[in-house]
C-alpha cells in the first residue's frame, strides 16, 4: 500500500518477494524456471499453431548458449536481434542472458540510417535477423567492423557470410551438453538489455537496463498486488524488439504462463487467436483497443474468454475503455505507465487503484514525486508537475551518452518529462508530455485530452493533435483525423464536435486534416514530429 513520506514523496512499499535473490544471473533464473515447468506448453505460435514446451525452451536455450560461446560471445558483449516475434527470438534472447551478454533488440521497420545509428549505440558482435531484415542488416553490418557475424532465423541466405540458425543449432562441430555452467553476473552493473527509446522527438537513445533492473521488476511481479499472470493463457502482438514487448516476454516466461504470440497485427489472426486459444488476458496498446471498440469484424468472433486487457505505451481514453466493456463484456481493463528507462511499468491499475482516467498506483519498490518544472519544488497531492521516480527498476543510463543520462537522472531520480499528479488516494494521473503540450495564449493544452474527445466520435477511426504555429496565439490545436470507412465527415463537423466538449483553449482553431493513417511507433505512441513535418510541407506550399 502506497504511503506519503516526508517531503511529499510517495512510496509504493517494499518488495517482499526474494525469489530472484539466490540466482547467479538473469539467465540462470530463466533457465531454472523453465527447468521447473517440465513439459508444460509455454509458447504458442498463433500463425503456425506450433506449441513449445518449457523443456524444449530449456534445451534450445542451453544449446544456443553453447553456439554463442562458439561464436566468441562472452560476458559484456552485445547480441543484436532484428526480427518479428518468433520463438527463435525468445531462445536467442534468453541464451544471450545465460552467457551474460547484453541484447540489443532492433526495430524491424528501421531504415538503413536508423539501423546504422542503433548499432553504433550498442555495437553488437553478432546480429540475428529474420528474412524481413536480413539484407538490410547485412548491408549495414559490412560498414561496421564491430559486427563479426550475422545469423538468419529464416531460409539460408545466398550471402555465404550470413550463417543460419538451424545449421548452427544442428552443427556437429559445436560440442554441447544438456547443462550450461552459467557464469556469475555482477547483477547491478551487467547490462542485460539495450533498448532504443521511443524517438518521438528525434533519433533514439540506447537505454541500458541491468540484470538487477529486470530481476527487481520480476520480484515486483511476483507480489500479490501485481496483475496475476501465472498459469494463464496470454496473447501478445506487441513487438518483442520494443521494450514493452521484450519485457512482457521475459516476465511471462518465468510466471508459468502460456504465451500465444503473433508476429504482427492482422485483424482475423488476432481475433481468431483469442477465439481458438481461449485467451484470458492480452497485452494491448491504444490502437488495438480502438480496433476492439470500433471495428465491425470484432462481432464475428467469440471473445468471451477474455477477462483482462492490459494496455500500455500511450494514454487510453475512458471513452474507448467504456466502448470495449459495453461491446465485449471484458470485466477488467488495466492501464499502466512506464518508460523504457524504467524497465517496465512504474504505475499500474489494480482492483483498488482504478479510477477513470488514472494510470493506477505505484508498484512496490518504487518512489515517486511531482515537481514544479520551473522551480524544482516538490508538490503535494492534486498539484500538477513533472513526474519523477526512483527505485531498483531505473536504468543504468543511456549508452555512450553521459550528458543525456545526467539530464534525466538527477540524484537517483528519473525525470520523465511527463506532466501529472497524484490524488489523495495516491492514484496517479498523466496530463501530457512537457514537450508535447500546445501553448495557446499562455494556456497549456494537452493533445491527448483532445484526442480522447475525437475518438469518441462514431465516424472517427483514429486521431492525433499537434500545435500549429500562430503569430498571435503561439500555437493553435489542430487535428489529423482518420475517418471510419465509407462515411461522410466534414472539417466543420469535427471542429464543432470538439468545441461542444472542450474548453475554449482546446478547440481546433488550427483546423483539421484528413489522413489515411496516424504515424506511430511500434508501441503505439503518436509520432508528432512526423505530423509536424507534414504540416510544415503543407504550410510551405500555401
Amino acid at each position: 500500500m502506497a504511503t506519503l513520506l516526508a517531503g511529499n514523496i510517495v512510496y509504493g512499499g517494499p518488495i517482499t518477494c526474494t525469489e530472484t535473490h539466490s540466482c547467479k544471473s538473469l539467465g540462470h533464473f530463466v533457465l531454472e524456471k523453465y527447468k521447473s515447468f517440465g513439459n508444460q506448453t509455454v509458447i504458442i505460435d498463433a500463425v503456425t499453431g506450433q506449441e513449445y514446451t518449457a523443456k524444449y525452451m530449456y534445451d534450445s536455450i542451453v544449446r544456443m548458449a553453447y553456439v554463442l560461446q562458439h561464436l566468441g560471445v562472452k560476458n559484456g558483449d552485445v547480441v543484436g536481434l532484428s526480427s518479428e516475434n518468433n520463438v527463435r527470438f525468445a531462445i536467442t534472447l534468453f541464451a544471450s542472458f545465460v552467457v551474460n551478454a547484453a541484447v540489443a533488440p532492433l526495430n524491424v521497420t528501421y531504415t538503413e540510417r536508423e539501423v546504422h545509428h542503433a548499432i553504433n549505440l550498442s555495437k553488437p558482435k553478432v546480429i540475428f535477423v529474420s528474412n524481413l531484415t536480413a539484407d538490410l542488416i547485412a548491408k549495414v553490418a559490412k560498414k561496421n567492423s564491430f559486427v563479426k557475424t550475422v545469423i538468419t532465423f529464416g531460409t539460408r541466405s545466398s550471402d555465404d557470410k550470413i550463417l543460419n540458425f538451424d545449421d548452427l543449432m544442428n552443427s556437429k562441430e559445436i560440442i554441447s551438453d544438456e547443462y550450461f555452467e552459467t557464469p556469475v553476473a555482477n547483477k547491478e552493473d551487467d547490462v542485460a538489455l539495450i533498448v532504443c527509446s521511443s524517438g518521438t522527438t528525434g533519433l533514439p537513445k540506447g537505454v541500458q537496463l541491468t540484470q538487477y533492473n529486470i530481476l527487481t521488476t520480476l520480484d515486483a511481479q511476483f507480489e500479490s498486488t501485481a496483475i496475476p499472470m501465472g498459469e494463464t493463457t496470454l496473447l501478445t502482438v506487441i513487438p518483442w524488439f520494443h521494450a514493452f514487448g521484450c519485457l512482457t516476454l521475459i516476465t511471462t516466461s518465468v510466471l508459468r504462463a502460456t504465451l500465444v504470440y503473433l508476429p504482427k497485427f492482422e485483424e482475423n489472426l488476432f481475433l481468431g487467436a483469442i477465439e481458438k486459444y481461449r485467451i484470458v488476458m492480452a497485452f494491448m496498446v491504444p490502437p488495438l483497443m480502438v480496433f476492439l471498440a470500433k471495428h465491425p469484424l470484432v462481432d464475428k468472433y467469440d471473445l468471451s474468454s477474455l477477462m483482462i486487457l492490459v494496455c500500455g505505451a500511450a494514454p487510453l481514453s475512458k471513452e474507448t475503455e467504456d466502448q470495449i466493456k459495453k461491446r465485449i463484456g471484458i470485466p477488467v481493463i488495466r492501464q499502466g505507465y512506464g518508460l523504457s528507462e524504467s524497465t517496465l511499468s512504474l504505475l499500474v491499475q489494480n482492483d483498488i487503484a482504478c479510477k477513470p482516467g488514472s494510470v493506477g498506483g505505484l508498484k512496490t519498490g518504487v518512489y515517486a514525486k511531482v515537481i514544479d518544472p520551473e522551480t524544482g519544488r516538490t508538490l503535494g497531492p492534486n498539484q500538477r508537475g513533472e513526474l519523477c521516480f526512483k527505485g531498483g527498476c531505473i536504468m543504468k543510463g543511456y549508452i555512450g551518452d553521459p550528458k543525456s543520462t545526467q539530464s534525466v537522472i538527477k540524484d537517483g531520480w528519473l525525470h520523465t518529462g511527463d506532466i501529472g499528479y497524484f490524488d489523495d488516494d495516491f492514484e496517479f494521473f498523466i496530463v501530457d508530455r512537457i514537450k508535447e503540450l500546445i501553448k495557446y495564449k499562455g494556456f497549456q493544452v494537452p493533445p491527448a485530452e483532445i484526442e480522447a474527445v475525437l475518438l469518441a466520435h462514431p465516424k472517427i477511426k483514429d486521431a492525433a493533435v499537434i500545435g500549429k504555429p500562430d503569430e498571435e496565439a503561439g500555437e493553435l490545436a489542430m487535428a489529423f483525423v482518420v475517418k471510419q470507412p465509407n462515411v461522410e465527415l466534414s472539417e466543420d463537423e469535427v471542429i464543432t464536435f470538439v468545441a461542444d466538449r472542450a474548453s475554449p483553449a482546446k478547440r481546433l482553431r488550427g483546423g483539421v486534416i484528413f489522413v489515411d493513417d496516424i504515424p506511430k511507433n511500434p508501441s503505439g505512441k503518436i509520432l508528432r514530429r512526423v505530423l509536424r513535418d507534414i504540416l510544415k510541407k503543407r504550410l510551405s506550399k500555401l
